[in-house]
Formats: structure tokens, C-alpha cells, sequence
């Protein structure tokens, strides 16, 4: 697993479930699933990241819950 050099950052739930990615200060996205977080990952350079590197790493600030709090 690569390990990144910026900080990523998944946001709170929102009132329709998602929850914005933010890598090195910009927003990729609003993620529904840790599958949607590895695919920002990988958009972001960390081709080899998958569901369970998402699931598994402390290099993420979960706020608001961790990568099993999908529901505002």
C-alpha cells in the first residue's frame, strides 16, 4: 500500500448520506461508500489503495464517524 504525503480528510455525513473527500486541501468529491473513498484515492495518485486499505489506515481523519458511518 502506498503511503500518501498529503493529508486526506472525509467529512461528516451530509443530509443525503455523502461525505465530502478532501485531499491536500481540495475537495474531490462527496463519497456514498468506502468504495467511492478508495476510487478518490486512487484518482489522487494511490492506484493500489482498495476498499480495505481505506478501511484499514490511520493516514485518513475520519470526522464525524469512521468509515463505517455513512447515515447523517
Amino acid at each position: 500500500m502506498a503511503t500518501p504525503d498529503r493529508p486526506i480528510v472525509i467529512y461528516p455525513p451530509d443530509e443525503d448520506g455523502g461525505r465530502r473527500v478532501r485531499v491536500d486541501g481540495t475537495i474531490l468529491g462527496r463519497a456514498f461508500t468506502v468504495r467511492d473513498v478508495a476510487a478518490f484515492m486512487q484518482e489522487a495518485g494511490l492506484q493500489e489503495w482498495d476498499e480495505m486499505d481505506v478501511v484499514r489506515t490511520s493516514l485518513i481523519d475520519w470526522r464525524g464517524g469512521g468509515a463505517d458511518r455513512w447515515a447523517h
